[in-house]
């Protein structure tokens, strides 16, 4: 969820107290950052303020994302047969530069912050690459040999016969 008008309110009014843009602080390194948090405080409190039902898009928004992450609950439970939510993962990781790229300048969005913005498809990847090399070594270690099988032990309730 997108932060609120007092959350934004209180983020500028703590910049203001703490001299970010006179240089006390971060003011020579991030001279920008107070004029853009008053201008996303402005926006919101405007837009809250106008249309309320845009509000509704962002608890829509946060169904999306516990969707998305009950998806990845598969891959706890049976890694090999749900690799593709491991692969999906990294596809929507690897979407999210381009994005930020795009959308970043059409919407006046400073390139600082689109980094920032892109660093979530690298930090959002670091687990999923390692956890796809694993998947696919379950895969190799499958019943007789054959990738893309786990073999009756990784699947859920399957009857392991003796060895003889």
């Amino acid at each position: 969820m997108r932060p609120r008008p007092p959350e934004t309110g209180w983020l500028s009014a703590w910049l203001h107290r703490s001299g970010v843009t006179g240089g006390r602080w971060l003011g020579w390194e991030f001279p920008g950052l107070t004029p853009w948090i008053d201008r996303g405080h402005a926006g919101l409190a405007d837009t809250n303020a106008r249309y309320p039902f845009i509000a509704y898009a962002d608890d829509w928004l946060g169904f999306a994302h516990l969707t998305i992450a009950v998806v990845f609950l598969g891959p706890l439970r049976d890694p090999v047969r749900n690799k593709w939510v491991v692969q999906f993962g990294l596809i929507a990781c690897a979407g999210v530069v381009p994005l930020a790229l795009i959308a970043g300048p059409v919407r006046g969005i400073p390139f600082g912050w689109s980094l920032v913005d892109m660093s979530f498809g690298l930090f959002g990847a670091l687990p999923l690459i390692p956890a796809l090399r694993r998947i696919r070594l379950l895969e190799a270690a499958g019943a007789g040999g054959r990738a893309g099988s786990a073999g009756p032990a990784a699947t859920p309730g399957a009857v392991v016969p003796e060895p003889s």
